[in-house]
Order: structure tokens, then sequence, then C-alpha cells
């Protein structure tokens, strides 16, 4: 040793020797809450969560401020005893599950940590009435817990909760805006409620006293599950979304797949509207989101997300919720059965929806062709408008219009200067159609779901006519979609041709990704992608997809690691061959500016009602709008 360093003594070395200890409970209950509880909307979901699995069939939620100073949850469940009230604040003592079996979970809550969590960091009182019981009420601040004292309730249990994070000031400075909070507590609700659409939820605002104004509102729904689903999301999600939704319900090995997807015309520029389940609890789940993804990836461009409610019902010993202490991610023993399940189910409903497109393309339309000042309803009756004549006045008006009724004797009135040259002008963009002739037993082409083809607009638009109303439709998006569910077809019965390499190339991975591509080596050669290990980390890249033509093959390979490193599985391999697929489409589809026969334009739609995914062309865009008779009259102010 130096003789400059400085004598260190044994005592003081025994003093630098840390010293473990036994945190106490408050301590221990707010760091729990730190996990648990990370802000008023995580509140909200546990105290709601311990409501439904209550039993309860009415929730009521009242918060102030955005939920920093008062959250306030009543239900009608089956309530709490007296003697139960002090355990219920004790961690890790719940009623859910008795600790022998952690994966045989039925109900939200099973940790037995929120209660005395937020105790812990703020001013908690719980007042209960049991069947049978006496009312009572605890409370308890700070982790302080007082005794139990009588209380008036008739039923159920109110959980009243303020000042949160008062017994943790630092947290408090991580809290957003009352508004933001307000929005987070109102996505939680929301989620819960689609869950459980045989109960009621009332979230009511009460900042600045009073009443307070209620923010969210939905009654129980009535009817079997899929009825009541239907009519909770059109609540939640909006009417749009219900009429544009596809019934999803599909089982495979145990796991049931239920709800709603919508149709791709109706998506969205973000994954707002993405909302799944796992045994009724809301989830947020790569896996899941991935699957949800991949279903949609070739109706859809990149920029668009589908919208949908999934659930996903499933032994609780298949799957495990107890990965987080939020509850918010799960993970599966088999991840690729459900994601397998996921994407089958949707891909079916989708096919089975044919040629159906959004009904909100026809809004956009309607609302575009609007007169400005038209948007709104009318606020007094419209006196410009005449009365609808009878059936018998209609009848007597088309006999005097019928050509046999005018007198050809009388000359006709010589046309305005320049009426010749607007017609003329008009029949070079508008080409009239006249309908083939139709053999007997064949229905009116008006009464097919497309209708008859009536003429052609810029060379571009066919305008059909249905029994309800008319279809316009775009033909070379329409044709493109048909040629490239062709040519998709064709490739999975025939396979992608793949093509050898004359010198296969070496692609060094560390071990752990050379492992993970290797899993899906199969279905990547299914693709014309032909990979074998090389010793190490290294895999050999030997045949690649003819379609492609010449590529990088370690990109490739470092892209596909990177989905499956990100979200469990990868869908590039098979975009970029669909996209190849998508331009041979679109160049071999007929052109705008092409000028249509009647038979051809009738051909087109016919072709369109018996292909699947033909309402929407290969980004997502409609292929056709179609327009009610009704819709159409309104614009005339007719109605």
């Amino acid at each position: 040793m130096s003789d400059t360093a400085p004598n260190i003594s044994a005592a003081q070395v025994e003093n630098a020797q840390p010293v473990i200890r036994q945190l106490d409970d408050a301590a221990i209950n707010r760091i729990a809450a730190g996990e648990v509880v990370e802000r008023p909307a995580s509140a909200v979901k546990e105290l709601v969560e311990n409501a439904i699995d209550a039993g309860a069939r009415r929730i009521e939620i009242a918060i102030a401020d955005g939920g920093k100073t008062l959250i306030r949850v009543t239900d009608d469940g089956c309530g709490i005893t007296p003697d139960q009230l002090p355990l219920a604040l004790s961690r890790h003592a719940t009623s859910k599950i008795d600790g022998s079996d952690l994966l045989n979970i039925h109900s939200f809550g099973f940790r037995g940590e929120a209660l005395p969590s937020l105790g812990a960091v703020g001013r908690l009182t719980i007042t209960s009435r049991a069947a049978g019981a006496e009312a009572a009420q605890i409370a308890v601040a700070g982790g302080a817990m007082e005794a139990v004292k009588p209380a008036a309730l008739n039923r159920g249990t109110i959980v009243e909760l303020r000042d949160l994070f008062f017994a943790t000031p630092a947290r408090l400075k991580f809290m957003r805006t009352d508004r933001a909070e307000t929005q987070a507590i109102n996505d939680v609700v929301k989620r819960l409620a689609m869950a459980e659409p045989f109960i009621g939820f009332t979230l009511r605002d009460v900042s600045g006293g009073g009443e307070g104004r209620v923010t969210f509102r939905a009654d129980p729904e009535s009817g079997d599950l899929f009825d009541a689903l239907h009519g909770r999301l059109a609540r939640i999600l909006g009417a749009e979304f219900a009429d544009n939704a596809l019934k999803i319900d599909a089982e495979r090995d145990g796991f049931m797949l239920t709800g709603y997807a919508a149709l791709p015309t109706y998506s969205r520029g973000s994954a707002v509207a993405q909302f799944l389940f796992v045994n009724g609890r809301p989830v947020k789940d790569k896996l899941l989101v991935g699957a949800l993804r991949g279903a949609y990836f070739d109706f859809l461009s990149r920029d668009r997300h589908p919208a949908a409610a999934l659930f996903i019902e499933c032994d609780p010993h298949l799957v495990d919720v107890n990965v987080h202490p939020a509850k918010s991610e799960v993970r599966f023993r088999d991840p690729g059965l459900v994601r397998g399940l996921i994407v089958s189910a949707l891909r079916n409903a989708l096919s089975g929806a044919g040629h159906r497109a959004s009904t909100t393309v026809a809004d956009a339309t309607l609302n575009a062709l609007r007169p400005e000042g038209m948007g709104a309803a009318p606020t007094g009756p419209r006196v410009y408008q005449m009365d609808r004549p009878s059936p018998s006045a209609l009848r007597t008006s088309y006999q005097g219009q019928a050509p046999e009724a005018f007198n050809h004797t009388q000359p006709y009135a010589t046309p305005p200067s320049g009426f010749a040259d607007l017609a003329g002008s008009y029949s070079a963009r508008v080409e009239e159609v006249v309908e083939p002739t139709a053999t007997p037993d064949a229905p009116p082409l008006e009464a097919l779901p497309l209708g008859a083809a009536r003429a052609q607009v810029h060379e571009n638009y066919i305008v059909a006519q249905t029994e309800t109303g008319m279809v316009i439709v775009d033909q070379h998006a329409a044709h493109e979609r048909l040629v490239y569910e062709k040519l998709k077809h064709q490739m999975a019965e025939n396979g992608v041709a793949a093509q050898a390499l004359l010198i296969p190339e070496i692609v060094e991975l560390s071990e752990g990704d050379c492992a993970r591509i290797l899993e899906v080596a199969e279905d990547l050669e299914r693709l014309g992608l032909g990979l074998e290990p090389f010793g190490g980390g290294a895999i050999a890249v030997r045949e690649t997809p003819a379609i492609l033509g010449e590529v990088n093959a370690r990109q490739l390979v470092l892209d596909i690691l990177d989905e499956l490193a990100d979200m469990g599985d990868s869908q590039t391999l098979q975009a970029r061959i669909e996209a190849i697929l998508s331009r041979v489409a679109c160049h071999g589809s007929i052109r705008s500016g092409r000028r249509m026969r009647a038979e051809e334009m009738n051909a087109l739609l016919r072709e369109m009602e018996a292909t699947p995914h033909s309402g929407q062309c290969n980004h997502g865009r409609p292929t056709y709008v179609e327009l009610k008779l009704s819709d159409i009259e309104r614009l005339f102010g007719r109605t």
C-alpha cells in the first residue's frame, strides 16, 4: 500500500457495509401504489373492476378535477360485511383466489393490492352493506387506518378516494392537465363498458360541486351476447362503426373469438379504434395488435389502421395474466394458435362481405354534393317545396307526358342559339347505355346488388341504376382489385416460384436471431425464400422469390428479423410479393379513359358482385359509391 493512502480502520469498513432493512407497511404500500396506480385513470380502473367482480349491475363513477381530488365509485354489488372491511385494506388479501392456482383466474382482480395501495397514497373511505348485514364504513389516509363504524346504505358499496397522491407529492408533479386525466378516465370506463354490455355505466364530472354533468352513460343492453355487444359498441364507438362492422364468431382448439371488425373502407388514421380483450379483460398486447394488422395488411395502406373490438375467451390455464401489475399484458401458452385464429377469422369475415363497402363513403359523397348551408337540418318548413302529388295524380301526369298525348301537328320550337353545341359537349362526356335484353327467367339487372349500367361518365366512372338508388363505380380501381384477387388465387394454388441463386448469400447473424428466423424458415420457403443454417450464427440464402427480381437478400432477412422481434410475426416478404402483384394488376386492368360497351360494364358489375373484397381497391379506397334514392331526393329538397 502507498504511504500516501489513508489509513481505514476496521470500524470504518464495518460502517461502510450496506445494511439490509425491513421496510414498514406504509413504504411497501407506497411502492406498490407506484406500480398499480400510475394516474387517476388507473385508480378508476381498479375500483370499477372490483365493482364488476362484486356482481354489480349498475356502476356510477364520479370524478372531480380529473380524478385528482375525488374519485367515487358506487355499485349495487354483493357488498362487504363489517368484519371483512379491515381485511379488505390489507395487502394481498382478496376474495378472488385462494392462492393454490395462480393461473385459474376468472375475475378482473386477484392480487389484493389495489385498495391498500390507494389507501397508502390518498384518503380512502369504503362504505358497504352486504345482504343480511348492517352497513359499515372504514377510512384510511396515508396508510393510517381508522376503526370500523356504522353507516347508512341500502345495498352495495361506495368507495371514495380523495386527494390522490397527497402522501406522495412528487407523483403529483407528473400528473397531466385535468382535461387530459379526465379523457384517460373516459377511455378506461369505455373499455370496461365494452367488456360488460349487460352492466350499466355512468361517468359524472362533479368538478366545482353539485350534481355535475354526465360525460358518459351506457345503460344495460338486452338480448343475446352479439345483440348486446352490437348495441354497446354503437353507443361507444358510434352508429357508423356499428353499421360498417362485420360479426366475428370463430373457435379453434379451445380459443373462441367473438366481436366486430369494420370494413377496410371504414379505416382510421391511427390505432385509436382497436379494442382487444382476453377473458373479458382489456389488454394491450403486441401479439394481438400484430395479428389484427396482419389480417388487414392486404386491404389497407400502411398509413391506415383497421377498427375492431375483438374478444378472446379461453381456459384461464391457456393464458397468463399475471405478467404485469397493471394486468394489461398477457402471455399465451400457444401464441401462434391465437394469431392464426384472429387472422383466419377476420379474413373469412372480410371475404364473406363480398363487394360491400362502408356506408361512410356514401355519406361523404352526399356531404360533398350538398350545397353550402344544407349541412344542418332546416329550422323551419321549406316554403319552396311543393307537396308531393298523390299516386293517382302522378299517373294522370305521366299519361299527359306520353308521346301519343302530344299534338304532333304543332311544330317544335326552334332551340335557342348555342343549345346544339351544349348538347354535343354533353354527349361527348356521357355515353348512354342500352341495357342488354335479359332472358325471361333471369331477374332484372336493377334487382342485383350493383344494378344495371346506364352510362359511362368521363370514360372512367360507370353509373348504374339499382332498385333503391344508383351506384357510381371507378372502373379502373374496381378492375384492378378483380385482377389482383385472381393473381393471389393463382399464387395460392401454384405457390411462389423461387429463383435459385448461383452463389448462395451468407448472412451473419447472432445466434438468437439465427434461431428466430430458422423457426419460420418453412413459412418463408412457401413464399419463395429458401434459408439454411450455415454454422454458428450464419444462414445461407439459396433461393429468393422470382417475382421480386434482383433483391438484397441480406437486407430482406434483416427486415424480416426486425418485424419478428417487434411483432412476433413477419409479413414483410408476403407484403413485398403482393405489392408486386398489385402493380401487375394495376397495369393489367382497364385503364381510365377507355370507353366500355354496355356488355363490358355489366360484366364488370357482375364480377364485382362475385369477388370478395371488391368493395375497395388494393389501398383500401372504395371502388364504388352507392346513393339511395331517398338521399338523392333529399339533395334536391324533395323530402
